[in-house]
C-alpha cells in the first residue's frame, strides 16, 4: 500500500452535519441558496440496489435491536447493502419502529448522535426520523442546518413540523421558495431579523404567480402571523396581506389541504374578518373578502375545526360588511379590462356565499367561479350535509368543472349505475390519482356508493367513505337547478355553454363535416372569448374514418360582440351547421405531418 493509500484508508469521512454547516458559513449573508446544496452520492460499486421489499426487510434487521452508537448502525447498513436510494424507506421504517418506554432515552440519544456525526444519508435520516418522534427544542438548530443538503430537506421538514412548526417553515421557504421576490423576506427570517419580517411580509406579492397554497402556509407559519396581527391591530396593509394568504391557502387549484394543515387558520380568520371593517373599500380588498366568504360557505374553510356556530357568525359579519354602500361601489372606478372583469365577478357572485340553505342537510351542488384576477377555476362543489366532499377526502386536486359534471348530465341518476370521476389530481390521474363515486337510483332514493380513489404508487390505503342515500325527488330537483343555473357564469362562458348544449342535442351539426365535439368553454388567457375545439378525421360522416388514430384538432375563437349570449350562441350554431368549420377554425393539435398531408397550415407556436 502506498503512503497516499494509507492516508486515504485512515481518513475519517466528514459528517454530513459538518459539511452542511461549512456550506452554510460560505453562503452569501449566511443564507442558504434556493434548492439547497447537493452532496456527493455513494453507490455500491457493481451492485444493483435492493428491491423495495428486500430493502425494507434489511432495514428492519439493521434496527433490531436498536444499536447503541452510530458506527454500529453504519456497519449494519453497509453489510446489508442499504444505500442512498433507500433513505426514504429508512425514514418510514424508523417512524414505525416500536419503542418501549425504557428505550426512549437511548433512542433519542442515538438520534442526536446520528444527526450530528453520521456520514451517510441512510444513517443520518435514521437519526432525523428518531428526533422527529423523540426530539426536543435543543435538536432544532442541528436539524435546520442538515436541511440545507437537498436530499435531506424533506425528512428534516417533516421532523421539524412536529418539533417546531416555525423553524420548519423557515427551512422550507429557504430551500423551496423559487421566486426572487420572496428572498428579502426569507433573508429576514433566516437571520432572525424580526423587526424586518413585518415590513417584508407586507411588501410580498401574493398573486398565484409568486405564492401557491404551500408557500402561503409556510409564510404564515414562519412569520407567526396571528401574533403579528395582534401586535399591529391597525395595520390595514398587514390585514389585507393576511387575508390574501388565507385565500391562497384555500386555493383549490393548488393543494387545498394546506389550509387544513395550517394550525392557526381559525385565529387568522378571526383576526381578518373581525377587523375587516378597517380595510379601505378597494377592488382588491372586496375580492379578497368575497373569496374568503366563498371558501367559508362551500370550500375548504368549511372543514376547519370550528366551534359550533362560529363559522356562521363570521359569514354574517362579512355579509353585513360587503352590503355597506362603500363596498358596493368598490368596482365603480374600474378602468382596465381586467378590473372590469373582476368588478363584474363581484357583482355576479356577491350574494352567493350568503344564500346557502340555513339547514344544509342532504345533497347540493354549488358552482363557484373564483376571482378572475387570480385565474381561479370554476368548480362544481358537491356538498353533502353542508360539507364539501372533494377537499374532505381528496387533497390533490379540485372538484371538476360544471362543464364536466353538469353540462353532460354526469351527476344524473339513471336506471343503470354510473361511475363518475368527481375530481382529478392537479397534475394528472396517472401521477397522483382521482376520486370516483358510483351513482345509482334505488326506487325512491339515489345512492352514492363504492367510492374509489386511484393513488398510483401509494401504499397508503385510501380513506373509506360510506354510501349516502338521498330522496330521489329532491336529488333530481337539485341536479336540475344546478344544470340550469347560470348566475355564476359570465357572458363568454354562457355563450360557450349554450353552444355545447346545442351540439350535444344535435351531434350531426359537426359530424356532417367529419368532425366531433371536444373541449368547449371560455378562453383561459382571454376569458371574454368562447372557444370551440373539435376533432377532424376524414370519412367519419360516412362511417369509414381514414386513419382514425391520427386526428387533427381545430380551434375556433368567438369574441363577445356585446349581443345577448343566446343570440351569439345561436349564430355560432348556425355557422357550424352551414359552413365547414375547418374553413375558419385553425389547427391546434395532432401532428404537423398529418396537417400538411391534409392541406392545413400547422400553427406557428411563436
Amino acid at each position: 500500500m502506498s503512503a497516499q493509500e494509507e492516508r486515504n484508508a485512515l481518513t475519517v469521512p466528514t459528517a454530513l452535519y459538518d459539511r452542511a454547516l461549512h456550506l452554510l458559513r460560505e453562503s452569501p449573508d449566511g443564507v442558504p441558496p434556493r434548492r439547497g446544496h447537493s452532496r456527493p452520492r455513494k453507490t455500491a460499486a457493481g451492485k444493483d440496489p435492493l428491491p423495495r421489499e428486500e430493502a425494507e426487510s434489511a432495514i428492519r434487521e439493521a434496527l433490531s435491536p436498536l444499536p447503541d452508537d452510530p458506527v454500529t448502525l453504519h456497519r449494519r447498513f453497509e453489510r446489508l447493502d442499504i444505500q442512498d436510494c433507500h433513505r426514504y424507506l429508512v425514514a418510514l421504517t424508523v417512524a414505525g419502529l416500536p419503542l418501549s418506554a425504557d428505550q426512549v432515552d437511548a433512542a433519542r440519544t442515538l438520534g442526536r448522535r446520528l444527526v450530528r456525526t453520521g456520514t451517510t444519508a441512510p444513517t443520518v435520516i435514521a437519526g432525523i426520523a428518531l428526533l422527529g418522534r423523540l426530539g426536543e427544542p435543543e435538536d432544532v438548530p442541528y436539524l435546520s442546518v442538515l436541511a440545507l443538503l437537498r436530499d435531506l430537506t424533506g425528512p428534516v421538514v417533516k421532523a421539524l413540523d412536529i418539533l417546531d412548526r416555525r423553524s420548519a417553515a423557515v427551512v422550507w421557504l429557504a430551500v423551496y421558495a423559487r421566486s426572487d421576490e420572496l428572498r428579502p423576506f426569507v433573508h429576514a427570517l433566516w437571520a432572525g431579523a424580526w423587526q424586518a419580517v413585518h415590513p417584508e411580509l407586507v411588501a410580498l406579492p401574493t398573486s398565484p404567480r409568486f405564492v401557491g397554497s404551500a408557500v402561503a402556509r409556510r409564510i404564515a407559519e414562519a412569520s407567526w402571523l396571528p401574533d403579528l396581527l395582534d401586535r399591529h391591530p391597525s395595520d390595514t396593509d398587514l390585514l389585507a396581506r393576511a387575508g390574501r394568504l388565507l385565500v391562497r391557502m384555500g386555493c383549490s387549484r393548488d393543494d387545498p389541504t394546506d389550509l387544513l394543515a395550517y394550525r392557526d387558520a381559525l385565529r387568522v380568520y378571526e383576526g381578518v374578518v373581525g377587523r375587516a371593517g378597517l380595510l379601505p373599500p378597494t377592488l382588491d380588498n372586496a375580492a379578497m373578502l368575497l373569496s374568503l366568504a366563498l371558501d367559508l360557505s362551500s370550500g375548504t374553510g368549511v372543514l376547519l375545526d370550528w366551534p359550533p356556530g362560529r363559522r356562521a357568525v363570521l359569514l354574517e359579519s362579512l355579509e353585513r360588511l360587503l352590503a355597506e354602500p362603500r363596498w358596493a361601489v368598490a368596482g365603480a372606478t374600474a378602468t382596465t379590462a381586467d378590473q372590469r372583469r373582476r368588478a363584474d365577478w363581484i357583482r355576479r357572485t356577491g350574494r352567493q356565499p350568503f344564500e346557502l340553505p340555513a339547514t344544509p342537510d342532504g345533497f347540493r351542488v354549488e358552482v363557484v367561479a373564483g376571482d378572475p384576477a387570480d385565474r381561479e377555476p370554476v368548480e362544481a362543489r358537491v356538498l353533502i350535509d353542508g360539507r364539501p366532499v372533494v377537499p374532505a377526502v381528496f387533497g390533490r386536486g379540485r372538484a371538476h368543472s360544471p362543464d364536466h359534471l353538469l353540462d353532460e348530465g354526469r351527476l344524473r341518476a339513471g336506471a343503470e349505475p354510473r361511475e363518475v370521476q368527481l375530481a382529478e389530481a392537479y397534475c394528472t390521474e396517472g401521477c397522483c390519482g382521482a376520486l370516483y363515486v358510483t351513482i345509482r337510483r334505488d326506487e325512491d332514493q339515489v345512492v352514492w356508493e363504492n367510492w374509489r380513489q386511484t393513488m398510483p404508487g401509494s401504499r397508503e390505503p385510501a380513506p373509506e367513505l360510506p354510501a349516502y342515500r338521498f330522496d330521489a325527488s329532491a336529488y333530481d330537483r337539485e341536479i336540475a337547478r344546478a344544470e340550469t343555473d347560470c348566475s355564476w357564469s359570465w357572458r363568454a362562458r354562457t355563450v360557450a355553454r349554450l353552444i355545447k348544449a346545442g351540439l350535444i342535442e344535435e351531434p350531426d351539426v359537426l359530424s356532417r363535416w367529419d368532425a366531433s365535439r371536444y373541449w368547449i368553454s371560455s378562453g383561459f388567457d382571454a376569458p371574454d372569448t368562447a372557444v370551440v375545439t373539435f376533432w377532424y378525421v376524414p370519412g367519419t360522416a360516412s362511417g369509414s374514418p381514414e386513419r382514425a388514430g391520427s386526428p387533427l384538432q381545430f380551434r375556433w375563437v368567438i369574441r363577445d360582440d356585446g349581443t345577448p349570449p343566446e343570440a351569439q350562441a345561436a349564430a355560432a350554431l348556425r355557422r357550424l351547421a352551414e359552413e365547414d368549420p375547418k374553413s375558419y377554425a385553425t389547427v391546434c393539435g395532432g401532428s404537423r405531418e398529418r396537417a400538411e398531408e391534409l392541406g392545413f397550415p400547422w400553427p406557428d407556436r411563436t
